[in-house]
């Protein structure tokens, strides 16, 4: 038996009204409802609105009077939005159909004829491409930011050296600097794909209908034009159910949030008393409400924290899309809350790293300080390197250094060994010694290797060690100053 609805003029307020005669259940209403999330495309919604008006009218369907009423009363509902000023009602189920009834108040019944030949299927994805290629825009802008940031710190501090690390454990020196831009540079990496992305979803859905086409003759690359996109898109069933460009976007928002979260990483533990590198400024810490000498990196814990949630966003997407029949269907409903949660999301991390970035205090004493003789035993094997012995040798030459000088026994010298295995020295030198790489003399070297001479004492220099390394993108100051102001420039094109 049907049933009249109870407010039928709520009934006729929905798009997809017609077919229906029986309420919908409350339940329902506020389960299918996604206003809330779908409200920030209102501008989109209302740009879409107003060129495919225009194209109705080119193609006969509205007169110019018609289209005429319809753009001035788009212009007062976009008025209403931009004021704070418009009021949602009963019915409102989603953007479209808020904007399409405010319409309908304002110029009457000739407000119906915006949506002739086109379904929420080409609208709302229109809607989102559009709304995106606007944030994608702010985002490319904040990134830009923060990698002339990074470029500016690292022309400044230049001349502080730190230890390098592999595996959490000291390696080379390094300067500070390069390790300031080894992160710039993932960052310039990650607008470089937004850029692409972006590139690849500027194409109109909007006359594809609901799956099959428009049949008013709407021309849709003037259609397309005026709404800024590069060209159509091809096929009017993948238009409507295509959200590549959804989960592209996701996955650079999770790629991005993973490059943030190593930053905040090296910056959390950097700033523990046991490394003690670096100072974080008060704007970006916290105290402990039990412990008052506590100084917390919230902001980078939370850039790390946060980073999960995107990710867990971008597989929710994935999964979504995974066994949908072609073409629309409900379940796409749900893209927009995860990645609007996940894009607010960076572009709130790219303003705290900035933040972080900008009142970052290095320690360049405890840097320095942290430097020790063993992080040259790579240099120790490459002075043999330059008197022609094989590299491979003298790794093996350099170990052997090392090897005795780690070694603890409260003082005692015991004298060198010297044994030939396999034609290669088999030296322990002062096997009990406690001793510093750059404590063993000339006459200890050589009882390694022959070639060590007195020459050998210039290695242990830290400075030197990294000014040896100037090939491009190594740490020598030359190139970490050419690698800034490249990356300056580069910043200064794309902002």
């Amino acid at each position: 038996r049907c049933v009249a609805p109870d407010n039928p003029a709520a009934a006729m307020s929905k798009l997809w009204g017609g077919r229906f005669t029986g309420k919908t259940d409350p339940i329902m209403e506020r389960f299918n409802n996604s206003l809330d999330v779908d409200r920030v495309m209102w501008s989109a919604d209302i740009a879409g609105s107003v060129a495919y008006a225009t194209s109705l009218e080119a193609a006969g369907v509205l007169s110019a009077a018609e289209a005429g009423q319809i753009r001035e009363g788009l212009g007062k509902v976009r008025e209403e939005w931009a004021s704070g000023a418009f009021v949602v009602k009963e019915g409102d189920e989603d953007i479209h159909t808020a904007n399409e009834r405010r319409l309908t108040e304002l110029i009457g019944a000739v407000g119906g004829k915006v949506h002739t030949g086109r379904s929420r299927n080409d609208q709302v994805v229109t809607d989102l491409r559009l709304h995106l290629r606007s944030v994608c825009a702010e985002l490319a802008t904040e990134l830009a930011g923060l990698v002339t940031l990074a470029a500016k710190r690292a022309t400044a501090e230049v001349d502080l050296l730190m230890p390098g690390y592999t595996h959490l454990q000291s390696a080379q020196p390094v300067r500070w600097s390069h390790w300031m831009l080894a992160h710039a540079q993932a960052w310039r990496r990650d607008h470089g794909r937004l850029v692409q992305a972006a590139e690849r979803m500027n194409e109109c859905p909007l006359g594809s209908g609901a799956l099959a086409g428009n049949p008013f003759g709407v021309e849709r690359e003037s259609l397309a034009s005026a709404l800024g996109f590069a060209r159509p898109t091809a096929n009017s069933m993948d238009a409507v159910s295509d959200r590549d460009f959804v989960v592209e976007l996701s996955g650079w928002a999770t790629l991005l949030m993973a490059h943030l979260s190593r930053f905040a990483e090296d910056i959390i533990v950097f700033s523990t008393q046991e490394f003690g590198f670096v100072k974080c400024g008060d704007s970006y810490s916290t105290g402990s409400s039990l412990m008052p000498q506590k100084k917390n990196p919230d902001a980078a814990e939370l850039l790390r924290g946060k980073a999960n949630r995107v990710l867990g966003h971008h597989t929710a997407l994935l999964a979504m899309i995974k066994g949908l029949p072609l073409t629309y269907n409900k379940d796409l409903q749900e893209d927009k809350q995860a990645l609007f949660d996940s894009l607010d999301t960076v572009q709130a991390a790219l303003k705290i790293t900035s933040g972080v970035l900008a009142t970052l205090q290095p320690a360049a004493a405890r840097m320095r300080g942290a430097l020790n003789s063993f992080m040259l035993a790579t240099d120790l094997s490459e002075y043999l390197v330059r008197k022609g012995v094989p590299f491979r040798e003298t790794h093996h030459v350099a170990g052997r250094a090392v090897q005795p000088a780690e070694r603890s026994c409260k003082g005692r010298r015991v004298a060198a060994v010297h044994e030939t295995q396999h034609g290669a020295h088999q030296v322990q030198l002062a096997e009990e010694r406690s001793c510093a790489l750059t404590e063993l003399s000339v006459a200890d070297l050589q009882s390694l290797h022959p070639l060590f001479g007195d020459d050998v004492l210039a290695v242990w220099d830290f400075d030197a060690s990294v000014e040896r390394r100037d090939s491009i993108g190594g740490v020598s100051k030359r190139r970490v100053l050419e690698q800034a102001d490249a990356l300056a420039a580069w910043a200064d094109a794309a902002a």
